[in-house]
């Protein structure tokens, strides 16, 4: 379980796979109040073949750090590690803020991402007047019942209700002087007008019941992309944890191919 220094934090990961694969590395961003475990299905299935990094966000699973207000302070921190680890180019690969992680690694370095995904992700955070007045409500309960709010609608109808416990446990166990301040980083978060600037190859991967950042929002910021593919699976906004081995699929075709990613 390797640590990298930062800024003050100790960030937590793991760099697995062949070092001379052809294929460019790919790095998985995790999002709020997760850890670098939402993404076991697919490190374990890629790890065969090429390399491949995740890490502990600031604050976040087995990752110190408190202090962290912005989505750039997030980005910093995973550019810094990717350079420590001496990788130029890879694929981000961003749930949800890890998504709007990538899509900022992608406007301030876009020499350095060969393709991107972003799963359950979006551009812009748009809400109805009642709903924004929901949500505002809902930063003053108990901290333990707004997590619980947070995660539990996270996840579509019918997922078995232990294991939505277990990441409702795991998240409220995340700081909340992390939390709160990202949680309204996120809301804030708005590259709508800049998404036609990301050109390379990107794949949006959103469940169909997501109502933390549904699906229409994702349509939203796609026609923006120059050169985007969508897949729309039959999951809520966990699609990680959800339906693993169908997200690992869809990201192996996009994926797949000789040296994908690899420069002309």
């Amino acid at each position: 379980m390797p640590q990298f220094a930062v800024d003050g934090a100790e960030l937590t990961y793991d760099d697995e796979g062949p070092r001379d694969a052809e294929d460019v590395p790919l790095v998985f961003i995790h999002g709020w109040t997760a850890n670098r475990h939402r993404w076991d299905h697919q490190m374990a299935h890629f790890r065969a073949d090429r390399r491949v990094i995740r890490l502990d966000l600031r604050g976040h699973g087995e990752s110190s750090g408190t202090g962290v207000r912005t989505i750039e302070e997030l980005t910093r921190d995973v550019t810094a590690l990717v350079d420590h680890l001496g990788v130029d180019r890879f694929v981000p690969i961003g749930h949800s803020m890890g998504g709007m992680i990538a899509q900022t690694i992608a406007l301030a370095h876009p020499e350095r991402v060969a393709r991107m995904v972003l799963v359950n992700s979006i551009g812009r955070t748009t809400y109805s007047r009642g709903r924004g007045l929901l949500m505002a409500a809902s930063t003053r309960l108990p901290y333990r019942l707004f997590v619980a709010a947070q995660i539990q609608r996270a996840f579509a109808p019918g997922h078995p209700r232990r294991e939505v416990k277990e990441y409702i446990r795991a998240s409220a166990a995340t700081p909340r002087e992390v939390v709160m301040p990202l949680y309204s980083a996120m809301r804030a978060f708005d590259v709508l007008d800049r998404v036609g600037e990301i050109r390379v190859p990107t794949l949006m991967v959103h469940g169909y019941h997501d109502i933390q950042l549904p699906v229409r929002q994702m349509l939203r910021m796609a026609k923006g992309y120059p050169d985007a593919v969508i897949r729309v699976l039959d999951a809520g906004h966990e699609l990680p944890v959800e339906k693993p081995a169908e997200l690992t699929a869809t990201l192996d075709r996009f994926l797949g191919g000789p040296a994908a990613g690899a420069r002309p």
